[in-house]
């Protein structure tokens, strides 16, 4: 009797998800990856890009703009403790090691290419790292675990955060069909920090330059994204990440005002000010 073969399920639910009506988490196989870096450039005045490449690259998979991986650090004592592979999962060690998690910017499976878009500030571990690292260093990717698959069929899409969402909205904007409709809003300190997005015609892009506040601060975001008017009639789909506080009146708006059922909206904390390596499932 033939086996049959599971490996690619994951591929078969993907189409099936992306072809209806509404968006769904879709989990990959999980790999653990020894990645050397290839080079590190700076986009735009806020972002730190890393490219990592090398022979363990092969058969990294990325289908989704939000998906993430975690980069994972020596604990301070110098110490690499790695998860390892169980089936289609990863067995961590306890306590956890240390890492940061990184939405995947770009995935070229020809070059054997994973960019990591990391936004730089003073006493970031990942951002010290990046700004140190060189061509050849070896780092080690765990991920992604999966994404958030979002249809084509929605008639407008929302897409709102600061700069540590912003590679994921600028992954976003790239794979939105060219016919798309919608807003993105994006905020940065300043026009320094704005970069080329690659947006469809219909999308509008708007950048909010909080100025002098520090980065969490304010309700520019909020006050943007609220005085939109969404079509009578019409499907949108929500997608916001940022600080968490920054982003709570956006939860707020979404169930009270638009009424979007709960898979038709991705309300997402990155980070919360004064938390180091802040995760929201944890919370």
């Amino acid at each position: 009797m033939s086996r049959v073969d599971h490996r690619h399920r994951h591929l078969d639910r993907i189409a099936e998800v992306r072809a209806g009506l509404h968006a769904e988490k879709v989990g990959y196989p999980i790999g653990i990856r020894a990645t050397e870096v290839v080079r590190v450039v700076t986009v735009g005045a806020g972002l730190l890009r890393v490219t990592l490449g090398g022979a363990d690259t092969e058969g990294f998979e990325a289908h989704s703009p939000d998906e993430h991986v975690k980069l994972i650090f020596p604990d301070p004592d110098g110490t690499l403790r790695l998860p390892e592979p169980n089936g289609a999962m990863l067995r961590w060690p306890r306590p956890a090691p240390t890492s940061r998690e990184y939405t995947v910017r770009r995935h070229d499976p020809v070059a054997g290419e994973i960019d990591i878009d990391i936004a730089a500030h003073d006493g970031g571990l990942a951002s010290d790292w990046a700004r140190a690292a060189r061509p050849g260093d070896i780092v080690h990717v765990a991920g992604p675990p999966g994404g958030l698959i979002v249809p084509h069929s929605y008639d407008r899409y929302l897409l709102a955060g600061d700069i540590t969402a912003l590679p994921a909205i600028a992954r976003w904007l790239e794979e939105l069909p060219r016919s798309a409709k919608g807003w993105a809003f994006v905020e940065v300190a300043d026009a320094a920090e704005e970069i080329e997005l690659s947006a469809p015609d219909g999308v509008e892009v708007r950048w909010l330059h909080r100025g002098d506040l520090p980065a969490g601060a304010g309700d520019a975001l909020a006050t943007a994204v609220t005085a939109v008017t969404v079509p009578e009639g019409e499907r949108v789909y929500v997608w916001v990440a940022g600080e968490a506080g920054q982003i709570k009146p956006l939860r707020r708006w979404v169930r009270d005002e638009l009424l979007l059922d709960r898979a038709d909206h991705d309300i997402t904390g990155y980070w919360k000010r004064g938390v180091a390596d802040f995760d929201e499932d944890d919370h």
